[in-house]
C-alpha cells in the first residue's frame, strides 16, 4: 500500500484513481494552505516580536509580548471600556488587543470627574498666595476643605482612566487613526509587554494641585502620564505618536502667576524598570517629556541602581521644551534620533545622577539663535558620550562645545560602556529624512 492508502492494482479503475487524485489534490491543498497560513502569521503586524539585538529590549529573554496568543485571547476593541475589559481578561496569558479608532478614558469630560461640592473658584480664593502664603503645603487640609475635594475628584479620574496592563500582552493600532485621548497606560510590575501603532493625546489632569512651597512662587502639579514603565522589564513601544493635541500648554491659563499646568510628561521610565526599546515614535509639543528615574533620594537609588537600561532609535522628537529624555542612574543608549527645536526648547538629555547615557549619531535641527551648548544639560555629576552628532547640518562636539559656552556646568566625556544592542545605525546626516519617513502612528510596515 502507498502512503495515500491506494492499492496500486486499483489504478485500473477509473472511479479508484480519481478518488486517489481527489484525495492527492487534497493533501496538497491543505498543506499549501498550511504553508500559507503559517506565512499570513509571520506576516501579522499584531504577531510581530521585537527583532534580535534592537536595543536593550532584546537583552535576555527577549520581548515577545503576546505573539504566542491564542485565538481566545485576540480582541478588538472599539471603546476605552471594551479596552480596559480586554486587559484584565485572561489574567498573564499571552494577549494580542487590537485597536480601532480614538479610545476616549475622559468622554464625559472633567465634570464627570468632579465630586459634590467641588468649586475651583472657591479653591483659587482659599488657597491665593496673599491669603495663604508660600510657606505651608495643603497637605493637612481636611475632606470637606477645597483641596480635599479636589482630592476626592482627582481620585475619580485616576480610576477612570488609569489602565493596568498585564504581562505578555501586545496593544496595537489597526490602521491609521487608532489611539488614545486622556489615557494613561500603567505598564506596572510586568514583563514582555509590546506597544505599537497608537496616538497618544496627553491626558489632562482636571484637578491639578497647587503646591505653594514649590520653589520660590508655588507651582502647580499634575498627573498622568501617556505611558508609565513602572518596575517593568522587556518593554516595546514602537511607531507611537504622543503628542498634546488639542490642549497644548500654550493654550492653558495662569493663576497665582504660573502657568496652570494639566500635563505630566508623555513617557516615564522608573523604579527599576528595566530593558525598555523605544523605537520610530513621535514625541511631540510637550514640556516635561521623558523621565529615566524619577528622584535622586536614596530610597529610589536602592531601586534604579543597575536598572533602568533604555534604548531610543529612529524617534522624531519635535517642538519640545525639555526631558528627551532626563536621565537618572540608567545606561541609556540614544542613537539614530532626530531632535526638531523652536523658540521654547530648553534642552533634550538631561545628565541626572549616576546617569550613563550614550547619544551617537543623532541630528538636531535648531533655530536660529539656540546654541547647540543647550542640548545637554547638567543635573548631577554624571559621564556622558557624545560622538557624531550633527546639528543643523554639521558635525558638532556636543561636549566640547557645552563646556565651552557653560564652563560652570563641564560634563565628563566618556560614559564607561559601549553599546551593544543595536541593529542598522545609519549616519547621523541621513537621519532627518529617514527617521520623517518612517516614525509615528500609522507607518508601521
Amino acid at each position: 500500500m502507498n502512503r495515500s492508502g491506494c492499492h496500486a492494482h486499483a489504478i485500473r479503475k477509473g472511479a479508484v484513481l480519481a478518488g486517489c487524485t481527489a484525495l492527492v489534490l487534497a493533501l496538497t491543498g491543505t498543506a499549501a494552505q498550511a504553508r500559507d497560513g503559517a506565512r499570513d502569521h509571520a506576516r501579522d503586524l499584531a504577531r510581530q516580536t521585537l527583532p534580535a539585538n534592537d536595543g536593550w529590549a532584546s537583552h535576555g529573554t527577549g520581548t515577545t509580548g503576546g505573539a504566542a496568543a491564542d485565538a481566545e485571547h485576540v480582541y478588538t476593541v472599539t471603546t476605552w471600556d471594551g479596552f480596559k475589559a480586554a486587559l484584565a481578561a485572561g489574567g498573564s496569558a499571552p494577549k494580542i488587543i487590537k485597536v480601532k479608532g480614538t479610545l476616549d478614558a475622559a468622554a464625559g469630560g472633567c465634570d464627570a470627574f468632579a465630586v459634590p461640592g467641588y468649586d475651583f473658584d472657591a479653591y483659587l480664593e482659599k488657597y491665593a498666595p496673599e491669603k495663604w502664603g508660600l510657606d505651608t503645603d495643603l497637605s493637612g487640609e481636611p475632606a470637606d476643605s477645597p483641596e480635599g475635594l479636589r482630592r476626592a475628584s482627582a481620585a475619580r479620574q485616576e480610576q477612570a482612566v488609569k489602565a493596568n496592563v498585564p504581562a505578555n500582552t501586545t496593544i496595537i493600532g489597526v490602521g491609521r487613526g487608532a489611539g488614545f485621548k486622556g489615557a494613561s497606560l500603567q505598564i506596572k510590575g510586568v514583563d514582555n509587554v509590546i506597544v505599537r501603532n497608537l496616538t497618544f493625546e496627553s491626558p489632562l489632569d482636571c484637578f491639578p494641585q497647587w503646591d505653594p512651597t514649590d520653589g520660590s512662587k508655588g507651582n502647580w502639579n499634575s498627573e498622568y502620564d501617556s505611558a508609565v514603565v513602572y518596575g517593568s522589564t522587556h518593554v516595546w513601544l514602537d511607531h507611537n505618536t504622543f503628542t498634546d493635541g488639542e490642549h497644548p500648554d500654550s493654550a492653558a491659563p495662569t493663576y497665582f502667576g504660573m502657568l496652570y499646568q494639566q500635563h505630566d510628561g508623555q513617557l516615564d521610565v522608573v523604579r527599576g524598570a528595566d530593558h525598555v526599546t523605544a523605537s520610530w515614535n513621535v514625541f511631540a509639543d510637550h514640556d516635561k517629556t521623558i523621565l529615566i528615574g524619577n528622584s535622586d533620594g536614596e530610597s529610589a537609588a536602592a531601586v534604579d541602581r543597575g536598572h533602568l537600561k533604555v534604548t531610543f532609535h529612529h524617534n522624531l522628537f519635535e517642538n519640545l521644551v525639555e526631558r528627551a529624555p532626563r536621565v537618572r542612574f540608567g545606561q541609556v543608549d540614544s542613537y539614530n534620533n532626530h531632535f526638531v527645536a523652536d523658540a521654547s526648547y530648553s534642552y533634550s538629555f538631561g545628565i541626572g545622577k549616576e546617569s550613563r547615557l550614550v547619544a551617537e549619531h543623532n541630528a538636531f535641527t535648531l533655530p536660529e539663535g539656540i546654541s547647540p551648548a543647550k542640548i545637554l544639560k547638567k543635573w548631577s555629576e554624571a559621564p556622558v558620550t557624545a560622538a557624531h552628532n550633527r546639528v543643523n547640518g554639521r558635525t558638532v562636539d556636543l561636549i566640547a562645545v557645552h563646556n565651552a559656552e557653560i564652563p560652570q556646568e563641564t560634563l565628563q566625556s566618556g560614559a564607561g560602556w559601549t553599546p551593544t544592542l543595536r541593529t542598522t545605525v545609519h549616519p547621523a546626516k541621513a537621519v532627518p529624512a529617514i527617521v520623517g519617513h518612517g516614525a509615528g502612528a500609522g507607518r508601521l510596515r
